[in-house]
């Protein structure tokens, strides 16, 4: 049931349940890609979502469920990808982020913050790496303006996202030159689901995008889809997706 027919190009994306992976799955899926969603907890909106792609095509959506905090979780992954025989675009999406004031920031949060942002996908994509070889595929992943201008009371999550930046630039290096490996910094796309009623906050943040409003799933997805497939000629770059935000800091 999981083979792919090895013509059909194939997408990993970790964290596609919901937000920006979610609407990243559905533009590959839309290109005829066959996609792989990985979730942790969101197990109820990774199935709608799986089901809904399968309805638009049959057997063209997969989902896997493991912890990327846990080498037993990304091993899991990649033996999935190893039975269904080809990969060809991995998405390194999936993210925890918390602010962690310096005064009570704690071991437990420096690794579940280090792992899901640095460690996981580094791991993931060192084990992905033959079958990416293989297929001459590519790797983005996700980083965050704030891996660049790093964001007050949370040092921990800056710090992983300024070392998923290095890792891209390592990465590419070390699998060029067959496969191409680029990330994507956003900036205010969707407000974090503990800020959702903070309108100071909001407001705050806002006032520093020059562009004056968030982004969307879509701008995220589409740069991605642009680092994957068609940015032939880029690798170990990292696009900044933030209304202007970097250049009015």
């Amino acid at each position: 049931m999981a083979h792919n027919n090895n013509q059909t190009p194939v997408v990993l994306i970790t964290g596609a349940a919901r937000r920006i992976g979610a609407a990243t799955a559905e533009l590959f899926h839309a290109a005829g890609y066959q996609v792989i969603i990985h979730f942790n907890r969101s197990a109820s909106d990774a199935d709608k979502l799986c089901e809904k792609l399968n309805r638009q095509r049959d057997n063209s959506c997969l989902l896997v469920q493991s912890d990327l905090n846990d080498m037993s979780g990304l091993q899991k992954i990649i033996d999935l990808v190893d039975s269904v025989g080809r990969l060809d675009v991995l998405i390194n999406n999936a993210s925890s982020f918390y602010p962690t004031p310096l005064e009570n920031c704690d071991d437990q949060q420096w690794n579940d913050l280090v792992n899901s942002n640095l460690k996981g996908p580094f791991f993931l994509t060192k084990g992905l790496a033959p079958q990416l070889l293989k297929a001459q595929g590519s790797v983005v992943n996700i980083s965050d303006m704030h891996a660049r201008q790093t964001l007050k009371n949370h040092p921990i999550y800056s710090i992983a996202k300024a070392g998923n930046i290095a890792m891209t630039k390592s990465m590419a290096l070390e699998l060029a030159p067959a496969v191409r490996v680029n990330s994507v910094a956003p900036g205010a796309i969707l407000w974090p689901e503990h800020e959702l009623d903070d309108t100071n906050k909001q407001n705050s943040v806002l006032s520093k995008v020059p562009m004056g409003r968030l982004g969307c799933e879509a701008d995220i997805a589409e740069t991605v889809f642009f680092l994957a497939v068609n940015a032939s000629y880029m690798t170990g770059q990292t696009i900044a997706v933030d209304g202007g935000s970097s250049n009015s800091l």
